[in-house]
C-alpha cells in the first residue's frame, strides 16, 4: 500500500529564477497534463517562486467523464495526515476563477462552490472572479489575476 510507483511520470517544474523562497503546486484538469499549466506559469511566473504541475494518471475519457453510476453521496475522498483540514488553515486565501460560459462546470456551480467555501474558511480571505465569455478554459486576464494574486499571498522573503 505504501510504495513507490517509480514509473510516476515527474511533474512539470518551472523553476525560480533565483532562490526559491516559495512554492506553487497546480494540479490539472481530467484528461491533461502539468506542462500547459508550467507554460502558463512560465508566462507570469515571480523570480522567487518555484512552479509544480503534477501530471495524473493518464486514463481514458469519453467526454463529460462517461459517468460510471455511482452516486456522489456513496463516494468517501479520504487522505492521509490532512493538516489542510483541521481548523489551522482557516485564514487560508483562495482564488476561485470561472468562465461565465463554461458549458461544462456551469458558472452556478463556482458560485455555490465559492458559498461553501466560505462557510469553511474566513469569508474575508475568499475571491470569486468571473471572466465574460470565458469557457471550460482560461484566459489572459484570469492568468493576470492569478499573478497578482500569488504576488500577494507569497511575495519575496529576501
Amino acid at each position: 500500500m505504501c510504495g513507490n510507483n517509480m514509473s510516476a511520470q515527474l511533474p512539470a517544474v518551472v523553476p525560480a529564477a533565483r532562490k526559491a523562497t516559495a512554492a506553487v503546486i497546480f494540479l490539472h484538469g481530467l484528461g491533461d497534463t502539468g506542462h500547459g499549466w508550467a507554460e502558463a506559469f512560465a508566462g507570469i511566473r515571480s523570480s522567487h517562486i518555484k512552479y509544480i504541475c503534477p501530471h495524473a494518471p493518464v486514463m481514458p475519457v469519453t467526454l463529460n467523464m462517461n459517468m460510471n453510476g455511482i452516486p456522489s453521496n456513496r463516494i468517501i475522498l479520504g487522505g492521509f495526515s490532512q493538516g489542510p483540514i483541521s481548523g489551522a488553515n482557516r485564514d487560508i486565501s483562495i482564488l476561485q476563477c470561472h468562465g461565465d460560459c463554461d458549458p461544462l462546470v456551469p458558472l452556478m456551480f463556482g458560485s455555490l462552490t465559492v458559498e461553501k467555501l466560505k462557510t469553511l474558511v474566513n469569508p474575508a480571505n475568499v475571491t470569486f472572479k468571473t471572466y465574460e465569455g470565458m469557457m471550460h478554459s482560461s484566459c489572459q486576464q484570469e492568468m493576470m489575476d492569478v499573478k497578482q494574486f500569488i504576488d500577494k499571498v507569497l511575495p519575496p522573503v529576501d
